[in-house]
């Protein structure tokens, strides 16, 4: 080409969840079968969307309004709704003119680094979730910037490290926070919540609350949300309905702007956001319109309770199973549907192996391991897939240094779900022994 075409800090963009799916279909493509771990995807692990939901959905699409365009922001009965749920929980109040509808939460996370300087960095948890992490490095054209989740400390955040990183580095403007978090399905308790807001309140800093799991929580643990602890400061909340209803296909998420007026800069990013999406018209109208519906049916919230309550009871399964296996890190889930297992460190080396007898299997294997500088953890995984058809998402891709892989409690089918794990488990035990 006569001059360059991507722009600086295009390369860091990467998605190793979805990345990982073409080792496993090159194994499909000989015949086997696959257990898919690597995505959050509830469909695709069978469950069952009620009968009452999709009558609602059937119900909108004989509605003339369904075909057109929404207002910009949403459709702004939809945003009232969403304003009035927030304010019942007595925190930072807002109004339907502070939500702001997106094609699905990867479209607002893009949206929102997109219009950040580029010495402007948001901090964020590692392991990261891919989507913030590879969208604020390539915004940045750099490496993201992190604090430390601890897996010696029920995953729960390192607040001296997160201090003391934006103590030192004028170029932080906001913390990014996922609660409950992905990969590790740890929830935040209040009091963590609240160093978050002392620390931005010390340094004037936005904050940032990836929330699409807050009504997804089980075992005794309820989330607490951003708003009611945020106080004065700016903040935004990222929400969606890909993983609560379950519909991930909607592609339908949202942002809610608190405090907007506390800060002029963050006035002008929410404007800015609003701006761009008025360029665009409008997003996908059908799901907008089903949420009030959905959400205040008399039915929903005995649905999430026992939706959760089935998650609850696979992360049982899985401690049961995995929780005991020396040489990783296991802690027992509160909220989301992921866990993520690590090694122990020194546990990895690059002789451990996995049995395969398939020649076919091991050529591919084989020629999956060329690849350069790989990771160990990476290395497991493609052993794992060879060897157990299992497909997990190495922690490396999750912008780590720890070294293990994330999994997902998703499989609705209590027989399959124990032989998937009962299979991982001793496919560890294995290749630490190998």
């Amino acid at each position: 080409m006569r001059q360059l075409l991507l722009r600086p800090g295009a390369e860091e963009l990467s998605y190793e969840i979805r990345g990982i799916v073409k080792k496993a279909r090159q194994i499909e493509a000989l015949g086997y079968g696959m257990t898919w771990e690597n995505i959050g995807d509830p469909i695709q692990k069978s469950n069952q969307i009620p009968d009452w939901m999709k009558s609602i959905i059937a119900e909108l699409l004989k509605e003339d309004q369904t075909y057109g365009y929404a207002d910009s922001k949403g459709v702004l009965e939809t945003r009232r709704f969403l304003a009035d749920l927030n304010n019942e929980k007595g925190g930072a109040q807002i109004s339907a003119e502070d939500v702001l509808f997106f094609n699905g939460l990867g479209d607002a996370i893009a949206k929102l680094y997109q219009f950040l300087v580029p010495t402007a960095r948001i901090i964020g948890p590692s392991p990261a979730y891919s989507t913030h992490s590879s969208a604020e490095a390539a915004h940045a054209n750099a490496a993201p910037i992190t604090y430390k989740l601890d897996p010696d400390n029920q995953w729960l955040p390192d607040m001296e490290d997160l201090y003391l990183k934006v103590k030192y580095n004028p170029s932080i403007v906001g913390i990014l926070i996922i609660n409950p978090d992905n990969p590790t399905g740890m929830v935040y308790p209040k009091e963590i919540l609240e160093g978050f807001v002392r620390i931005a309140e010390e340094f004037k800093l936005l904050l940032i609350a990836d929330e699409i799991y807050q009504n997804i929580t089980y075992n005794g643990i309820k989330a607490v949300a951003l708003a009611e602890v945020i106080g004065n400061r700016p903040a935004i909340s990222l929400k969606g309905i890909s993983k609560e209803f379950p519909w991930p296909g909607a592609r339908c998420g949202w942002m809610e702007f608190y405090n907007r007026e506390a800060s002029e800069e963050f006035s002008k990013l929410c404007q800015t956001l609003e701006n761009a999406k008025m360029i665009e018209v409008c997003s996908t109208i059908l799901p907008q319109l089903s949420i009030p519906r959905i959400m205040s049916h008399p039915a929903y919230f005995s649905y999430r309770e026992r939706a959760n309550a089935q998650i609850g009871k696979r992360s049982d399964w899985m401690r049961e199973i995995l929780g005991e296996i020396d040489g990783i890190k296991f802690n027992p889930t509160q909220g989301a549907f992921y866990n993520t297992i690590v090694f122990e460190e020194g546990r990895l080396s690059e002789n451990q192996f996995l049995p395969i007898e398939d020649q076919k299997l091991k050529d591919l294997l084989d020629s999956w391991l060329t690849e350069p500088n790989m990771p160990l953890d990476k290395r497991f995984v493609y052993y794992l897939l060879a060897a157990e058809r299992i497909c997990v998402v190495p922690i490396s891709s999750f912008c780590s240094d720890l070294r293990g892989f994330r999994v997902t409690l998703l499989e609705e089918n209590e027989e399959v779900f124990k032989d998937t794990f009962t299979r991982l488990g001793k496919a560890i035990e294995t290749y630490l022994n190998s």
